[in-house]
């Protein structure tokens, strides 16, 4: 399930000089049915896009660092309201900009992601216990997304292997005085051809905004 914004500049056949006018009219209308139900997924605004997501939802959020964001369906998920959301992205953006601004109105309660950085008020919250937080490899966090839409329960890889990703223990969420709270698990490992590899599940989520 997601947020699809198709932008349609028109529909082109191309067909033989010779086929039967029939077969055209029969194009011509299934193109027709096409059209009138991919006007189900067009909204006006990112504001009525985003007003179906709900608290406690995941979500699968486009962009790499602040590039390729989708700005104005975060600022729709922002005045959405919804709260207690797990965002999986490459990164939670900064503290004014990207998912930064769902960060600093409280409403992300986990984050999935390969790279933390640039983001005091992401600092603050994952240190002070009130952010959970996921570190990915930024490979596997691509993967374990792809495989999820394609029904792919899980999958190994090499990468994380003998690392804490792997062994478990990492502080997902701290607890008082730096406590942890909730710590990462182990995963399993299989040896293929005498190398270690170690398997992560698979991600899917409740919307995504690209």
């Amino acid at each position: 399930p997601g947020i699809v914004f198709p932008r349609f500049s028109g529909m082109f056949l191309t067909v033989p000089s010779r086929v039967h006018v029939t077969r055209v009219a029969s194009v011509r209308a299934a193109a027709a049915a096409m059209s009138t139900s991919a006007k189900g997924k067009v909204y006006a605004s990112a504001d009525e896009a985003t007003k179906d997501i709900f608290s406690g939802a995941t979500i699968l959020a486009g962009g790499f660092g602040l590039c390729g964001i989708p700005e104005a369906l975060i600022n729709g998920v922002l005045k959405n309201g919804a709260k207690d959301l797990t965002v999986v992205s490459n990164n939670c953006g900064v503290d004014d900009f990207g998912l930064g601004v769902l960060l600093k109105s409280r409403q992300i309660k986990r984050m999935v992601s390969s790279y933390v950085g640039e983001n005091a008020e992401f600092e603050r919250q994952y240190l002070s216990g009130e952010l959970e937080v996921e570190l990915v490899p930024q490979g596997t966090l691509a993967e374990r997304v792809r495989a999820g839409g394609a029904g792919i329960p899980a999958f190994f890889t090499p990468t994380a292997v003998g690392t804490v990703v792997q062994t478990g223990g990492f502080p997902i969420k701290y607890g008082k005085n730096m406590s942890v709270a909730i710590p990462s698990l182990p995963k399993e490992t299989r040896v293929f051809n005498g190398r270690a590899y170690v398997m992560e599940q698979a991600i899917t989520g409740d919307f995504s905004i690209v």
